[in-house]
């Protein structure tokens, strides 16, 4: 591990800011805890349906605050993007090789979740599964894509986007949801946020990138307005206070984003602003860069297969539980109904992750391109190529 850790060290850019890096592999880590602890799997009557604590436990909701951090992914993103751009103009390298550099990390591993999926729907559909429990793990697996579809279309258009003021696309926000609930507007107008939502941190992002914002300052100004204004808008405006999706709930904070989302994850942006000094000086440690690098460099296939790793544990309890007579075992496919499924469902977080970990030893290859990201080798050679 100790060379592993030179290996890393050896092999980052002298002026490469970790700080972006560990941002973003909090980001993704922070969706999978999420999902793993507001998603059920339920067995019931020879189905499996999903379901969600929020449903029966509201004052679970401040989970969703915490680990609801993709506005945090679309910052970093943004931030990344708009530097990585202008440094290939400056290498006069072609806009479509830059973004075809960037899409093929993002969808090369799609291609395999989606080949490897179609392959379980066909067989296990030809095994007499019902439909609706095929239809439940599907989109399970498949809902996340979403995020992707947008985070890509927004890199496509970063030579655009990255000179538009957050303002914009945050005004839209706020006119959409004037026109849909203020108005009794029709739903499909919401659609229309899935974009401009995550494109206000996007040009967060982006300007950050391109004007060097004060950390701190513009850190305080964002934590503080962006949680005051989703405080009002929850206690006063009527908006959800769970920040991801809660299934039977009139209204969605996350599908499609809402204003109180939007302005949750401003406020996320501040605070991770004012991480960054922080995480600097943590990062200066060889073993704690060597785990921010690791993790960020299987952070799309992480992303992808953590449903996949959740779904083959409880297929896995359920099979065992028929097998050995038991009945629905607590945290993994029974009813989330009450503090006793919480904790059954934390003491499985170990072993969810150790699946993740299977599919990513599995299929990190397709994130990765087949290539080695840190050559063995003496570590004056790494050196010298680090600093060339």
């Amino acid at each position: 591990m100790r060379d592993l850790a030179r290996r890393v060290e050896a092999a980052t850019p002298l002026g490469r800011d970790r700080a972006l890096d560990a941002l973003r592999a909090l980001a993704i880590l922070g969706v999978v805890l999420g999902h793993w602890l507001v998603t059920a799997l339920v067995a019931d009557s020879g189905t499996v349906r999903g379901a969600s604590p929020l449903n029966h436990l509201p004052e679970f909701t401040p989970v969703s605050w915490v680990f609801q951090t993709l506005a945090v992914f679309f910052l970093v993103g943004g931030a990344v993007s708009a530097r990585g751009l202008a440094a290939a103009r400056a290498r006069r390298e072609p806009y479509r090789a830059w973004l075809a550099a960037r899409l093929g990390r993002l969808f090369r591993p799609v291609a395999a979740l989606l080949a490897v999926w179609t392959a379980v729907a066909l067989a296990v559909l030809a095994s007499g599964v019902p439909w609706q429990t095929v239809y439940t793990l599907g989109k399970l697996v498949l809902s996340p894509l979403w995020f992707l579809l947008v985070f890509a279309a927004l890199t496509a258009l970063t030579p655009l986007v990255a000179r538009v003021h957050p303002l914009w696309p945050l005004a839209v926000v706020l006119h959409v949801d004037l026109i849909r609930f203020g108005l009794d507007g029709p739903a499909w107008t919401g659609w229309i946020n899935v974009a401009a939502g995550w494109l206000v941190p996007y040009c967060l992002g982006a300007a950050w990138a391109r004007h060097g914002l004060d950390d701190r300052t513009a850190g305080r100004l964002l934590l503080g307005g962006g949680a005051a204004a989703t405080v009002l808008l929850v206690l006063f405006a009527g908006y959800p206070a769970a920040m991801v999706g809660v299934p039977g709930a009139p209204v969605s904070n996350l599908n499609p984003p809402t204003l109180a989302a939007v302005t949750f994850g401003i406020a996320q942006c501040g605070a991770a602003l004012l991480l960054l000094d922080p995480l600097r000086r943590a990062l200066r440690g060889t073993a704690a860069w060597a785990a921010v690098a690791l993790v960020n460099l299987s952070a799309m296939t992480v992303f992808l297969w953590h449903q996949t790793a959740m779904i083959a544990v409880t297929v896995t309890g359920l099979l065992a539980g028929e097998l050995l007579g038991h009945g629905p075992l607590p945290g993994l496919h029974a009813a989330p109904d009450g503090y006793g499924w919480v904790l059954a469902r934390i003491a499985w977080l170990p072993l969810f992750a150790l699946a993740l970990l299977v599919c990513v030893g599995a299929f990190r290859t397709y994130e990765q391109g087949g290539r080695r990201p840190f050559p063995k080798g003496r570590p004056d050679e790494n050196e010298e190529i680090r600093r060339a």
